[in-house]
């Protein structure tokens, strides 16, 4: 930009304008901290469209997995856990549990729930020589827990309608004891004592790790249905197959062997 000014002598003839370039302001300092802001400013915008993006991603590889990552939506009042329809009868007997009985938790600190819920797909019991699949049953007609099919004797099944595995709440595994002519998955989950180690593996490629509480032998006809499935805030789990006495002209156990546990850690599957 340009400016001028008149010539000042009264006794001269105005000559014209004697023009001058404008000096520039000088630049105003920068108000101390401004620079500081702006970049706080700058990092927390990214890191706000950063968590945005990991969210929309996260939602769609959940929505695109259902099986894998689920809470069940309904709750459902269980009468018991299985009533399978062979057996051979015969193995250890466990005292009575007695139906009002708090449940018996390890006294070992517990770990948090995992954040993420997550299908399981591997039972794995080292003591026991278990190292068996999973998959997911629900409740047949009478409101029991479905056994999985005897096609495979060494297959166990999750019950899809509670917690999944690592999750808050008493997640469940049901096994076959037996079938009429060779033993199954939980033939031996009888022998399981306080301090045993049980793992899932997760269709995420985490395992929960859990510490035994106790065992007990529950009658079918007194199952004690709050203490094995009601709600806790802790990451627990339940192992559950038939004992007892065997009825060979109903072709059903009387009873059922209930393993309670809890979750004391966490880890990644090995590759």
């Amino acid at each position: 930009m340009t400016g001028y000014y008149p010539q000042q002598d009264p006794n001269q003839q105005p000559q014209g304008y004697v023009y001058y370039q404008q000096v520039p302001a000088a630049p105003q300092p920068e108000p101390e901290g401004r620079n500081g802001t702006q970049l706080v400013r700058l990092v927390l915008v990214i890191a706000a469209v950063a968590g945005l993006l990991t969210v929309g991603l996260g939602l769609v590889f959940i929505l695109g997995n259902p099986e894998e990552y689920r809470e069940p939506t309904d709750r459902v009042t269980l009468k018991n856990a299985m009533l399978p329809e062979v057996g051979r009868g015969g193995g250890p007997e466990l005292p009575q549990a007695v139906p009002e009985a708090p449940a018996p938790l390890p006294p070992i600190a517990p770990v948090s729930p995992m954040t993420q819920p997550s299908s399981p797909k591997r039972l794995i019991i080292k003591r026991l020589n278990i190292d068996a699949p999973i998959r997911s049953v629900g409740l047949d007609k009478n409101g029991a827990i479905e056994p999985p099919p005897l096609a495979n004797t060494n297959l166990a099944g999750w019950y899809r309608n509670g917690p999944t595995p690592g999750s808050a709440g008493p997640a469940t595994i049901v096994g076959h004891r037996d079938t009429t002519n060779a033993p199954a998955v939980f033939n031996r989950l009888a022998e399981m004592k306080y301090g045993d180690t049980v793992e899932v593996v997760r269709q995420d490629g985490t395992v929960a790790i859990y510490t035994v509480g106790g065992i007990e032998q529950a009658d079918k006809t007194t199952f004690p249905t709050e203490r094995v499935y009601g709600d806790s805030d802790m990451a627990e789990l339940r192992l559950i197959t038939c004992g007892g006495t065997y009825n060979r002209s109903t072709r059903h156990y009387v009873d059922n062997v209930i393993v309670y546990a809890t979750m004391t850690g966490t880890r990644l599957a090995s590759s």
